[in-house]
């Protein structure tokens, strides 16, 4: 209960943005179409459809066992996804979005141990597709993987993620991260293929909307450098 006289306290952007997942439109964060100028192999144009948005919803079929066991100390507040699929209909990616439970201390931990340990590149750690029936990105499931990208959030309690492979089905033994599948003069199968660059220019896009957002509510308010 507030003392006589005193004002309201006013959520910090920090705060109010763990309320985004149900205050933003899902267009905002995950748009029908994402036009990526210079986003694909070799600075290619490339254009993303949405073929799938899943329910907002926990996390307990998000992840692999293990990645589920590294993001376990923030907490699952709440988890939005969305499925799409490239210009020819040939490559799948799900984004994700994971609003945690955490403080900014959390979030800072979380993301230096990723850091410092490499989790983001371990091959055991990886988000799950959203592949639904009834739709083209139907038998889109933890074998067809071949491409992921995954950004854990310090000034926002938010992970970013994103994970690719080829719509016809096809499975994949060894996912590579996107950061190496995109490096320059890199030529391996998935570098040429593009789904890292698919993975990788998903979420940065989904990571700025977010940003954005996250800016309306505090419009004043800076993010840390």
């Amino acid at each position: 209960m507030l003392a006589e006289g005193a004002e309201p306290a006013v959520p910090t952007r920090y705060e109010a943005a763990a309320g985004l997942w149900h205050s933003v439109p899902v267009d905002t964060l995950f748009p029908p179409v994402v036009h990526g100028e210079g986003a694909g192999p070799g600075g290619a144009d490339r254009t993303w459809t949405r073929v799938a948005v899943a329910p907002d919803s926990g996390c307990a079929h998000a992840f692999d066992p293990l990645l589920r066991q590294a993001l376990a100390p923030v907490g699952c507040l709440r988890l939005l996804r969305a499925t799409y699929t490239d210009a020819t209909r040939s490559h799948l990616t799900t984004v994700g979005l994971l609003f945690t439970r955490a403080d900014p201390a959390g979030m800072t931990a979380l993301r230096s141990r990723f850091r410092t340990e490499h989790l983001d590149a371990r091959t055991d750690l990886l988000p799950l597709p959203y592949g639904p029936k009834g739709t083209p990105a139907e038998g889109f499931g933890a074998p067809q993987r071949v491409s992921w990208s995954l950004a854990v959030r310090a000034d926002l309690p938010v992970v970013v993620w994103a994970v690719s492979g080829f719509a016809d089905g096809r499975s994949f033994t060894t996912p590579v991260p996107a950061a190496r599948a995109t490096r320059e003069g890199e030529e391996s199968t998935v570098a040429l293929s593009g789904l890292g660059h698919d993975a990788a220019a998903l979420a940065a896009r989904t990571d700025r909307a977010l940003t954005k957002a996250a800016g309306a509510v505090h419009p004043t308010e800076e993010p840390p450098r």
